[in-house]
C-alpha cells in the first residue's frame, strides 16, 4: 500500500508544502553571494600568509627563507624532497599569496586567481601533507568551485566581460 502524503491534507502535506517553500527560498538566493563568501574564504588564509613571508618591499623574512630553505620538503612518492631554488620558490609563493587573494577579492580574472590558488594548495598538500582534512581539502573545494563559476556577478570580471562585448572591433582593410 502506497500513501500519497502531497494528496491528502493531513500533517505530511503541510510538511511537504513547508519544505518546497523553503526549498523556492533557498533556491532564490543570487549566486553572487555564495561566490563572493568563498572568494573572501578563500582569499583570507593565503594573504596573511603571504604577509608574514616578507620583512619589507620585496624582503623575505628571515622566518619565511629558514622556512623554505631547512624545514619545508616535498613528501613525493614516500620520500621527502628539498625545495628546488628555495628562495626563489619562497619568494613565488610570497608574492602569489599577496596578489592572487586580492584579484579574488576584486573578482578580477578570478579563474586564474584561483586556479593559482588551487596549485599552490597542492604544492602545499606535497609539503604538509597531515594538513588535508583540517586544511588543504576545503581549500581546493573552494578553488574548484570557482574556477568552474568564476566571481559572480559581484566582481570585475563581468565588467571586463561587458566592456569585451560593447568594444568596437578592429577593422581589418
Amino acid at each position: 500500500m502506497t500513501i500519497d502524503l502531497a494528496s491528502s491534507r493531513g500533517p505530511g502535506a503541510a510538511l511537504i508544502s513547508l519544505h518546497a517553500r523553503a526549498e523556492s527560498l533557498l533556491a532564490s538566493i543570487p549566486h553572487a553571494l555564495p561566490l563572493l563568501a568563498l572568494r573572501l574564504a578563500l582569499a583570507i588564509p593565503f594573504f596573511k600568509s603571504g604577509l608574514t613571508k616578507w620583512d619589507g618591499f620585496l624582503t623575505l623574512s628571515s622566518g619565511a627563507q629558514y622556512l623554505f630553505q631547512e624545514e619545508f620538503k616535498l613528501h613525493i612518492f614516500g620520500s621527502q624532497y628539498a625545495y628546488p631554488m628555495p628562495l626563489t620558490m619562497a619568494a613565488a609563493a610570497g608574492i602569489a599569496e599577496l596578489v592572487l587573494p586580492v584579484l579574488l577579492v576584486l573578482g578580477l580574472f578570478t579563474r586564474y586567481a584561483a586556479l593559482g590558488l588551487l596549485t599552490m594548495t597542492a604544492v602545499i598538500q606535497l609539503t604538509i601533507p597531515d594538513g588535508w582534512a583540517n586544511f588543504h581539502l576545503p581549500w581546493a573545494a573552494m578553488a574548484l568551485a570557482l574556477v568552474v563559476y568564476g566571481s559572480g556577478r559581484i566582481g570585475l570580471d563581468p565588467l571586463l566581460k561587458k566592456s569585451r562585448r560593447l568594444s568596437p572591433r578592429d577593422s581589418q582593410f
